[in-house]
């Protein structure tokens, strides 16, 4: 994933540098844009065909860079509609509104017609600080 959006900084920001507790997720969904978001969040997260954001489990490994990666595949159900040309994935807290806390372009986007099935193998969705 290319960024940590807004409301992940923050969450960051006051772990390390206030005796306040930030309210880590407890749970990740991986949702899918065709306009991508931004820091701020924004972009157009797919909607109708059947797509619903899949939930996520990762792991963390390494230094200088750290990078937390999916620990297992991530299958959307089949679409029953056109999805359009997916750009962009994103972490999200919650299956449906919820907050989104990373986000990156896809390497290749992916159309996405009717019968379709996107799926991101164990380890294609990395988090990187560096």
């Amino acid at each position: 994933m290319a960024g940590l959006t807004n409301f992940a900084e923050d969450l960051v920001l006051d772990w390390l540098f206030t005796t306040g507790s930030a309210t880590r997720p407890t749970s990740w969904y991986v949702g899918l844009y065709t306009v991508a978001p931004g820091e701020g969040g924004g972009g157009t997260e797919v909607s109708g065909g059947s797509y619903a954001r899949v939930s996520a489990t990762f792991t963390v490994s390494g230094t200088a860079p750290t990078t937390a990666s999916n620990s297992a595949a991530v299958e959307f159900a089949e679409a029953t509609g056109n999805w359009g040309t997916i750009v962009a994935a994103g972490i999200f807290d919650a299956s449906t509104s919820g907050n989104l806390i990373a986000f990156a372009s896809l390497t290749t986007s992916k159309s996405i017609d009717t019968g379709d099935v996107l799926r991101f193998n164990v380890g294609a969705l990395d988090i990187t600080l560096d």
